[in-house]
């Protein structure tokens, strides 16, 4: 632990000596100042009788004569002197034979020194004539303006009070560095060496013996210290053993040193309050070997312990994807994994326990071979505590062993079945590519202004041999998941340029194709260079590439997005956002996106008839689709009345039943040659 600068000791002593020091000395001056007032008070007086002794023979015989001249010339001589103020010559029942007043002088310490000094002071002196005739004549009296005096007496104050002070810093400034370098400083090594002991293992790093404190106070503490710290060490190390041996057989299985049932309802009680309070989905596997017991019975019990050490070793390599793993006791451990999307995360997840049992354990030059059944339990749907969910995973682990080994089991059937059905269209959906089961299909877009087909939207679909046509919100996210989008996607791009390429040479050269870019897709690096490859190669016009994204798939990361939308831009492809309303997106992001085209997704278009609330949205997205400048065009149209509605509010453009529904490239070319003959004829959509 690092000392704070404002807590050290020697700043504090360096604050209490300089105070104490400042105090005395601003004391001391103050009383060597008033000893000096004191002082000038008395050299005030002193001046004054000295030039009354001075004058007074001459002003005794001024008044002796009653000659005012040269009482004058007395006076005169008197305020030679800049001190004087006043002074007069004369008997005091008489008038005054000379003399003479000025104002006080105007100096700027008068404010400070007036108090102390007062501002004039009187002096007098009787004139009285020589032996034998000492007859009084009168007085000689004088004022002395005390502001010189005041001057001098404030640049002495200063001078006294300044060197007071310094001296009594400098003499506080010596008693500290005496201090700190006698104890201070030597308490400073001792805490640096405190910091780098080791908590754990204290008596590793003693404090070492401070040269020229071997005998005194520090040197007994320092070895006290190092007797103490060996001591705690000792008593540490066998307090924390009996701790964890204590812990361990509490919490931990002996044999495999995972958590046991009890460590495993502690962590998931905690799981579960998490997932709780987030919303989440928990998974809860039970894992139970099939025939254990025979293996124990044709090896031997030590076997068996072996076999279920080296079983544990290779849970734990799932560990990364796990909130918790322990054994239940006997041929029995439990999986936990929480935060998952959907349940197909803990089938995948029992699927890889099964896939990593296959290999045989080598034990004893022997291979062994194990299998499993799991039983699987989720939370919240099959329960909403840890004692629930446990108790049917290994009812639902029980069930399946009775039926057919080394598989996993959901606790709901439906459940447990489409999982499957899940894991084996992801396994058949890596090689749907190789082996031509997908293809596309095209729906029209038809243009407001004249009813006219202006594009077509690439729709991917996926023929399974055996479950038939799989829906596309089905194997999408699968591909998604695996990672198989990026080639699909390629592949979708390279049949859409390439169909389009014949379209043209076959003189629909106004045609534009469509293409659903996948939110992998879009921040994959690669996808500008493959869409400016593409038209380059097809020799597709700008602009009669249009390339559809999510708002979802925007929002993920917007500054990658955005610049991957400029790349495309700058090929020459079109950007429309897709689905738009379904999402978050924000106006501020919208505005900022190169985006050309706005298409408002088929759930507000079907039931704007009659839900003002999804009118509402369909009218705004319009608006707001003028107000930047961009195309809107409405999917799902169904019904002339839908298109009226979308037309009278501004729609550009228009996709859905009412005009075709998705068809294939040789249908889709009937299609677009019934158009142009139709379009020769009438303008009516109802005639397409």
């Amino acid at each position: 632990m690092k000392l704070e600068l404002k807590h050290s000791l020697s700043l504090k002593l360096l604050r209490v000596v300089l105070l104490s020091a400042l105090v005395v000395g601003v004391a001391l001056s103050c009383g060597q100042i008033l000893f000096d007032a004191y002082k000038t008070r008395q050299a005030v007086a002193n001046d004054a009788q000295r030039i009354l002794n001075m004058f007074r023979d001459p002003s005794t015989q001024a008044v002796y004569s009653l000659d005012r001249e040269m009482g004058m010339q007395v006076i005169e001589g008197l305020f030679q002197n800049e001190s004087v103020r006043f002074a007069a010559i004369g008997h005091p029942n008489e008038p005054m034979l000379a003399e003479k007043s000025r104002d006080l002088m105007k100096r700027p310490m008068r404010w400070l020194t007036d108090p102390i000094l007062g501002d004039e002071a009187t002096f007098s002196t009787q004139l009285v004539g020589r032996s034998p005739y000492s007859e009084y004549y009168g007085d000689l009296t004088l004022t002395l303006d005390t502001a010189p005096y005041g001057e001098d007496f404030v640049t002495s104050s200063v001078i006294i009070f300044i060197s007071g002070v310094l001296r009594a810093l400098a003499m506080s400034l010596v008693l500290y560095l005496v201090y700190h370098w006698l104890l201070t400083k030597p308490l400073s090594k001792i805490i640096e060496h405190l910091t780098h002991i080791n908590p754990d293992r204290p008596s590793e790093h003693k404090l070492p013996m401070l040269k020229g404190n071997e005998q005194n106070e520090l040197g007994l503490w320092i070895n006290t210290a190092n007797q103490l710290l060996a001591s705690i060490e000792r008593n540490t190390h066998l307090r924390r053993k009996a701790e964890d041996s204590l812990l361990r057989m509490a919490q931990y299985d002996f044999l495999t040193g995972l958590p046991n049932r009890q460590q495993l309802q502690q962590q998931l009680d905690q799981i579960l309050a998490d997932a709780g309070r987030l919303q989440r989905r928990v998974a809860v596997l039970c894992v139970g070997l099939d025939d254990f017991k025979g293996i124990n019975e044709q090896f031997s019990y030590q076997t068996g312990d072996q076999l279920l050490l080296a079983l544990s070793d290779r849970l734990r390599s799932h560990s990364g994807r796990l909130g918790a793993l322990a054994r239940l006791g006997g041929d029995q451990f439990a999986l936990v994994q929480a935060d998952i999307e959907q349940p197909y995360d803990a089938a995948e997840l029992a699927q890889s326990v099964l896939d990593d049992l296959e290999a045989p354990f080598l034990l004893e030059q022997q291979e062994v071979h194990l299998r499993a059944t799991i039983g699987i339990t989720l939370f919240p749907e099959d329960g909403d505590s840890t004692e629930k969910l446990l108790q049917k995973a290994e009812q639902t682990m029980t069930l399946a062993k009775s039926r057919s080994r080394n598989r996993y089991q959901f606790y709901i059937a439906s459940v447990d079945s489409e999982m499957r059905r899940r894991r084996e269209l992801e396994k058949d959906l890596r090689d749907a590519l190789a082996q031509n089961q997908l293809y596309l299909v095209y729906q029209p877009q038809v243009d407001y202004r004249d009813h006219r087909m202006v594009g077509v939207e690439a729709l991917l679909r996926w023929q399974h041999p055996q479950h038939g046509l799989v829906s596309p919100d089905l194997f999408i996210p699968l591909a998604e998941q695996n990672g198989s989008i990026i080639a699909i996607g390629e592949w979708v791009l390279d049949q859409s340029c390439r169909q389009l390429r014949e379209w043209h040479d076959l003189g629909f050269v106004d045609l534009r194709m469509a293409v659903n870019l996948s939110t992998v897709q879009l921040h994959h690096a690669e996808l500008p260079r493959l869409v400016n490859n593409l038209m380059q190669v097809y020799r597709l016009p700008p602009r009669s590439l249009e390339l559809e994204v999510t708002e979802t798939g925007l929002m993920e990361d917007i500054t990658t997005a955005a610049q991957h939308l400029l790349s495309l831009r700058r090929s020459g492809a079109l950007i429309a956002i897709d689905d738009f309303g379904t999402g978050y997106s924000s106006l501020s992001y919208l505005k900022s996106l190169p985006l050309d085209k706005i298409k408002i997704d088929k759930s507000f278009v079907q039931d704007l008839l009659d839900d003002e609330d999804d009118a509402t949205i369909v009218r705004a997205i319009i608006q707001l689709g003028k107000s930047l400048g961009m195309q809107v065009i409405a999917e799902g149209v169904e019904n002339l009345e839908q298109e009226a509605y979308i037309i009278a509010q501004g729609c550009n453009e228009g996709q859905g039943y009412l005009y075709s529904k998705p068809l294939a490239a040789r249908e889709l070319m009937q299609y677009l040659k019934q158009s142009r003959r139709v379009s020769n004829t009438s303008t009516n959509p109802a005639t397409l």
